[in-house]
């Protein structure tokens, strides 16, 4: 465990980023995972944020519109690792990307880490999404013929995403739920529509007041979106009227992670050059080089909502005071700040950047790990 104390002279404290960094490349594996270590240590944060942990393992379901874009995938990366620490469990992923590749994907990946069995849901009338580059790579074959990434799953048995969401809250204790949202908000505002069933005798909406502690969407440009065509955010715009309902009606806690917070951290493409060699296939790299590849560097959107919920207490990000998103008939967001406000915003600084850019490189290429955590079925 390497601890540090410093006063935060920006230049020094990169010349130390680097340093520790081609040391660790160095060092290889065991001297990445004690960096991030050290990153974590709050003796190594400017200042020490106020808001206390969460109570570990934080129980997720993972809202994503996967295959429109590659930082869905890292984030999912993301949230595998985090559980095998034990800071997680991701109990569902749901689906607002209407392709048929979509949950195959999804179900790869999962079987990849370990976890053939966490359920996915389906949104085949989801709004229509951008050009699929990267989710084929699921049906991949090596040389022999037989599956690069093998999976169980069955299109014909998936539940609906909405379905699926109201069976996982159903079975939670009362506010113990975190939703992170990082595609369209079709499924949340469908969610709050819904009527009692043989799932759960509440409504959609009491049903969300009551299990979820949180919700994390990646949408929006804050304080304000200044307008026109080209700021209008894409998880926005792509369903406005759901977007708009939810920040009108949604029942909980919101954290607003948004466009400028994802350009503010990028995935470095060192990492992807080299840190997911430990097999020679691997599918978040292999997706990562198929939507566009290295030396380009994705802005980090969807990770960063993930992070938010884990380590709120880490100092990675600042907040706004609470206040109240609003979202314009032409999908712009507007936030009025207010005392006791529903919803927050996050925002970082270039210290906070670097600090993230190197925790996502760590654990987003971590290989998946024998021994899962304890708890963990």
């Amino acid at each position: 465990m390497i601890t540090l104390s410093l006063s935060w002279d920006p230049s020094p404290a990169q010349r130390l980023f680097s340093t520790l960094r081609n040391s660790v490349r160095a060092l290889g594996r065991p001297g990445l995972v004690c960096l991030f270590a050290a990153f974590a240590t709050p003796a190594f944060s400017v200042p020490v944020a106020a808001e206390p942990p969460p109570e570990f393992p934080v129980k997720i379901i993972f809202d994503t519109d996967m295959g429109n874009d590659i930082d869905d995938a890292l984030a999912l990366a993301l949230l595998h690792a985090l559980q095998s620490r034990g800071t997680c469990e991701l109990l569902a992923v749901t689906l607002t990307c209407p392709l048929p590749e979509a949950a195959p994907y999804l179900a790869a990946v999962n079987t990849f880490y370990g976890r053939p069995d966490i359920p996915i849901g389906v949104s085949p009338d989801a709004p229509k999404s951008t050009e699929n580059r990267y989710l084929g790579v699921a049906s991949r074959r090596g040389s022999d013929g037989r599956p690069l990434f093998p999976s169980k799953f069955d299109p014909a048995s998936a539940l609906p995403s909405v379905a699926l969401l109201r069976r996982v809250l159903a079975d939670a204790q009362d506010g113990e739920i975190v939703i992170v949202q990082v595609g369209f908000s079709t499924n949340l505002a469908r969610l709050l529509d819904t009527p009692p069933d043989d799932i759960s005798p509440l409504p959609g909406r009491e049903l969300a007041r009551r299990k979820v502690r949180l919700l994390s969407i990646m949408a929006g440009r804050f304080p304000h979106d200044p307008g026109g065509k080209a700021y209008s955010e894409f998880n926005v715009k792509r369903d406005i009227s759901s977007a708009r309902k939810l920040a009108n009606e949604w029942p909980t806690p919101i954290i607003w992670s948004d466009w400028n917070v994802g350009m503010a951290v990028r995935y470095p493409a060192w990492s992807i050059d080299r840190d997911f060699d430990y097999v020679p296939h691997h599918p978040v790299k292999e997706a990562y080089q198929a939507y566009r590849p290295t030396p380009h560097e994705r802005p980090c959107w969807d990770l960063t909502s993930v992070a938010c919920v884990v380590w709120p207490d880490r100092d990675y990000f600042a907040k706004s005071a609470s206040g109240r998103v609003k979202i314009t008939p032409e999908g712009y967001t507007l936030f009025t700040p207010g005392e006791g406000g529903r919803d927050v915003y996050l925002t970082v600084d270039q210290t906070q950047s670097g600090r993230l850019r190197e925790v996502f490189a760590a654990l987003v290429s971590e290989p998946p790990h024998r021994h899962r955590a304890a708890g963990e079925k």
